[in-house]
């Protein structure tokens, strides 16, 4: 993770990470289910065995690796305290972080936020994280200027899975323009001048029907939803169509579920990458 010290961009590294490794992603979710199917208790014990196991098997092999903190604060202080030796286990690695905190607010409260996942002082100081930009996009400028002066990312929710994202993604502004295309309008702007890649991603999921707007945003683009959800390499192609090379294709549980063995959890990665390397324009 970079600091003050040392200020290369979030978007440089992440470039730099996917021609090293490809542009895999990949979620550390210990959902109960999981944590059974590991043989795992559903403590923090079980949560840390899970967590550690995956970050050891694919964080040399893959572009990034996303833990979701909910699964996390679920065990209260414990499961923070996981988290936190998470976060250090990734960055020991030589690995990048996607806090996949989606967090969402005003003012000093984005500010605390922002201080707690993309300022590299913080135990959970990660290399981006994911936030809502649904109560306006300007309520995230406390992150935005806080990740980008510690050389840290922001990826932002625009066109999400969940069939009732509609009702406010789809939804139509005052400028006849749709809330999404708005919002991949400002990551847009927030990116300009940026090479190879700006530091401000979109959020984009694997499984929508369409896209229906410009996904080049000169920054890349996280698909969740590639995997166990439904997400395959040839929606990946509809989807995102000459904006793939700019998609991280995020995949959690048809990865994780291949554990808790090491050697099965790189060949799930391996396989997962090689499939959507296969859809890829030359």
């Amino acid at each position: 993770m970079t600091g003050e010290s040392s200020p290369q961009p979030f978007g440089a590294r992440l470039h730099a990470a996917i021609a090293a490794h490809g542009p895999l992603c990949v979620g550390i979710d210990p959902h109960p289910s999981l944590l059974r199917d590991w043989n795992l208790c559903d403590d923090p014990a079980g949560l840390e065995r899970f967590s550690r196991t995956t970050v050891e098997a694919v964080a040399d092999r893959v572009a990034m690796l996303k833990p979701q903190p909910a699964f996390f604060e679920r065990h209260g202080s414990a499961g923070i305290a996981v988290l936190e030796r998470v976060v250090a286990d990734i960055r020991a690695a030589g690995g990048l972080t996607l806090m996949d905190a989606k967090r969402g607010d005003i003012g000093s409260t984005m500010q605390a936020y922002a201080d707690a996942y993309v300022d590299p002082s913080s135990s959970l100081g990660s290399d981006a994280v994911t936030a809502s930009p649904y109560l306006g996009f300007e309520s995230l400028r406390p992150l935005l200027d806080t990740a980008r002066r510690h050389g840290n990312g922001v990826f932002v929710l625009a066109l999400t899975s969940n069939p009732e994202g509609a009702q406010v993604q789809r939804a139509r502004t005052a400028q006849g323009r749709t809330v999404a295309g708005a919002v991949l309008d400002q990551v847009r702007a927030e990116n300009a001048g940026a090479v190879p890649w700006g530091s401000v991603g979109a959020v984009v999921g694997a499984t929508i029907e369409a896209a229906g707007e410009e996904l080049d945003i000169i920054g890349p683009v996280l698909a969740p939803g590639y995997g166990a959800q439904g997400g395959t390499p040839a929606d990946l192609r509809r989807i995102f169509g000459s904006a793939l090379h700019h998609v991280l294709p995020a995949s959690s549980r048809a990865i994780l579920a291949a554990g808790p063995d090491q050697v099965r959890l790189r060949a799930a990665a391996a396989r997962a990458l090689e499939a959507y390397r296969a859809v890829l324009p030359d």
